[in-house]
């Protein structure tokens, strides 16, 4: 009986400390988990809109560069989406592969716990008599070691009736975890029918997206056409800004000139009469100190005091005008000086355009990027690149059109061809919305972030809304993806 008290402790804690290890094996990779989840979600709802994207450019009469565009973003978003259910796959496997080690874990302990409790109930067979128990006691040398005999026992029972509970307990746990391995196997079976479907729709888009771009390519010289007039229309619309930019910088540069000629016409204004009123208090001085002699020579007379004959007067030069102090110099400014910055709300709203960058609104509510800034290849024929002076945003037809921030509407014009273009200032920044349809606002107008300034216009070939947004620097163009927030 001795020789099992020592195994109490290992036996007790060995089911504590395998559920200790499966907790901590589950919760592990939970954070992994649910990012690949998120982002499992995010690429279906991408997926879901360029199927509806494809959808309107269908119904055109022939294939157009927005259906090949909805294509390929589909095949980019589904070989995302099964690179993710792979990555989704390795976690079951891995799932699967610890159960399996618990489950064999598990079993060995089980069948320890039994043999364990199998050599109790043959001792306590053995030993089952009550007369052998009490002469254990009595048999005792003095009365504490009859004592401790006694609690030998006592705890000897406890030990018995814990190892059963262990050995319940291990069962449940072993249960559990052989439903849970089975539930891993569905989940993974699942997922592999997942990845096969995913896979065969992808396969079906990549020929889909093969046809369209071969009937495209055997309308070359219409595409060619295409680019040279889209081309020219770009050159116009950034004729017109410029224009309008250089025109708000000569109109500051005129302002700062009227301002500095009214500032230095008000200090000579000042300094005059400065000059003005210190003489006329020399003046008043000498008349002053004029009248003080007459009227001491008058009281001389009237004592009879023979007034002395006393030398004129001899005039002082003029005194010299005290030098006046320049003014302070500005301060240094914070920033490089820009004209379009000159007055303190102007600087004002530039500051706060360039706090909000990467953080500034879409100026649509729904849609997607189909051209992105600077030169590109184009997308049927690679061999020729297009230039895109900001980016075109693919959107409902009529949609409504927002500033992306507050800000001075500076023009609204029609360019043939392209609908309306709106021009609005923020200090020394520029945003420009083209291809609208209609316009909601006028030249001088102050809009507010949010502020529907017009709709969108119609891409008859593709059936869709498009509209262009355009970021300008002074005269320098930007990139707008880096100023609007990401989707």
């Amino acid at each position: 009986m001795k020789k099992i008290i020592p195994l109490v402790l290992v036996v007790w804690l060995m089911p504590a400390l395998v559920v200790a290890q499966q907790n901590a094996v589950q919760q592990q990779p939970s954070q992994s988990r649910e990012e690949l989840e998120r982002r499992k979600k995010e690429l279906q709802k991408e997926i879901d809109e360029a199927n509806e994207q494809l959808k309107e450019t269908k119904k055109s009469t022939k294939e157009s560069l927005g259906q090949l565009r909805a294509l390929r973003d589909k095949i980019s978003l589904r070989s995302r989406l099964i690179n993710s259910i792979n990555e989704e796959i390795n976690f079951i496997n891995g799932d699967i592969n610890t159960a399996n080690r618990d489950v064999i874990t598990l079993r060995r302990d089980l069948d320890t716990l039994k043999a364990q409790y199998a050599q109790l109930v043959v001792y306590a067979y053995k030993n089952r008599s009550a007369y052998d128990m009490m002469n254990f006691v009595f048999s005792a040398s003095s009365f504490n070691d009859a004592v401790k005999r006694f609690q030998y026992l006592k705890q000897y029972r406890e030990y018995r009736r814990r190892q059963a509970d262990n050995i319940l307990s291990t069962q449940q746990l072993l249960a559990k975890k052989i439903d849970n391995l089975e539930s891993q196997r569905v989940k993974r079976s699942d997922a592999l029918k997942t990845e096969q479907d995913q896979r065969s729709t992808l396969e079906s888009d990549k020929k889909e997206k093969d046809e369209v771009l071969q009937k495209l390519k055997g309308r070359e010289k219409e595409l060619v056409a295409d680019i040279n007039q889209r081309n020219k229309d770009a050159q116009k619309v950034q004729i017109a800004i410029r224009n309008v930019i250089r025109r708000e910088i000569e109109e500051a540069r005129r302002k700062a000139a009227e301002e500095e000629a009214a500032r230095k016409k008000a200090l000579e204004e000042k300094r005059r009469k400065d000059e003005e009123a210190r003489k006329a208090a020399l003046a008043a001085a000498a008349a002053e100190k004029a009248r003080a002699a007459a009227a001491a020579a008058n009281n001389n007379n009237a004592a009879g005091t023979p007034t002395p004959t006393t030398p004129a007067p001899v005039e002082k030069p003029a005194e010299k005008p005290a030098p006046v102090a320049p003014p302070p110099p500005p301060p240094a400014p914070a920033r490089s000086e820009n004209v379009l910055e000159a007055s303190p709300e102007a600087l004002a709203l530039s500051e706060s355009f360039e706090a909000n960058r990467g953080k500034l609104p879409w100026p649509v509510e729904a849609g997607n990027i189909i051209e992105h800034f600077g030169i590109h290849q184009h997308a049927v024929m690679e061999h020729i690149t297009v230039p895109s002076d900001g980016i075109v945003l693919s959107t409902t037809k009529g949609g409504p059109v927002k500033s992306i921030f507050d800000g001075e509407v500076k023009s609204v014009v029609v360019m043939p061809g392209m609908g309306y273009m709106i021009i609005i200032r923020h200090g020394q920044y520029f945003t420009t919305y083209v291809r609208l349809q209609t316009t909601r606002v006028k030249k001088g107008d102050m809009v507010k972030t949010g502020q529907v300034i017009g709709t969108a216009g119609v891409n008859e070939l593709e059936n869709t809304g498009e509209v262009e947004l355009q970021i300008w620097k002074g005269i320098n163009k930007q990139n707008p993806e880096q100023w609007i927030r990401r989707r």
